[in-house]
């Protein structure tokens, strides 16, 4: 099947990352590198492959990709998460399940346009998919901003690892195509524009979500000094504060206000 012959701005399309976390199969990763370059994409990262680090030799990864070489070949193996998502402002989660807790949930559609939105700024955007058997982890999806289930067939909701990058990479391209027609988003609903309207404006200096996670820590730690946060028995209280700071596009100046208050609670412990 034949592209479409517009193709967005590749500064745009720079700025979103696809990441494979825990891959099993070689197959997968090299179908997943050729569902991202049909769709103008170029950033493949895989953290910690179960494949082990040639998988992105492996025969099968290779002949998958099928045209996408260039992308598997630039693909980057990563130790984990964390590094994977080092310079990711806004992250989003594929999960095939709810979670009682995490960050916000958003349908494919609206998640894209806060991604093009949020990558139209200059900002590094990923998605995340986990391992074909057990996907990602509460942890993994708690490091994200937003949570998206891909709405299939209740009956039969199994998709292929790869058919579901296929699936998010479209959605993310027809974003860009919208924001180069000077649209506003590509998005179904009132629900998912009002959505969409919560992102940053592009005066705000958005906080990465390094700058949140190293945030988060700080604040563990002075909640721990203050007696509040109990490390022995932490129940939920660090995991609602993400999906709280999740919720709220941080700034940078915020983030550090609350690094501020937390410095100056462990300050304050170590004078008494």
């Amino acid at each position: 099947m034949s592209q479409s012959a517009a193709t967005p701005s590749s500064t745009l399309f720079d700025q979103v990352r696809f990441v494979l976390n825990e891959t099993s199969h070689p197959g997968n990763v090299g179908s997943a590198a050729r569902a991202i370059k049909t769709m103008g994409f170029g950033q493949l990262v895989l953290a910690a492959p179960r494949a082990g680090a040639d998988v992105l030799r492996d025969p099968e990864a290779v002949a998958l990709a099928s045209g996408a070489d260039d992308v598997l070949a630039n693909a980057r193996v990563v130790p984990d998460l964390d590094t994977a998502l080092q310079g990711v402002s806004w992250a989003v989660a594929l999960s095939a399940r709810s979670r009682e807790y995490g960050p916000p949930n958003a349908e494919p559609r609206e998640s894209a346009a806060m991604a093009v939105q949020h990558a139209g700024q200059g900002e590094v955007v990923a998605f995340v998919f986990g391992s074909e058997r057990t996907g990602l982890a509460n942890a993994d999806v708690e490091r994200c901003n937003a949570l998206v289930h891909i709405p299939a067939n209740p009956v039969y909701s199994s998709l292929n690892l790869s058919q579901a990058v296929q699936l998010i990479a479209y959605e993310v391209r027809m974003a860009c195509l919208a924001r180069e027609r000077g649209e506003v988003s590509y998005v179904a609903s009132a629900a998912s524009a009002a959505l969409v309207a919560q992102a940053p404006q592009a005066h705000e200096a958005l906080a990465t979500r390094d700058d949140v996670e190293g945030m988060l820590v700080h604040l563990e730690r002075a909640l721990v000094d203050l007696d509040f946060l109990d490390p022995d028995n932490p129940k939920k209280l660090m995991t609602r504060l993400r999906r709280l700071f999740a919720k709220s596009h941080l700034e940078r100046e915020e983030v550090n206000i609350l690094r501020g208050i937390a410095k100056h609670i462990l300050e304050r412990k170590v004078r008494r």
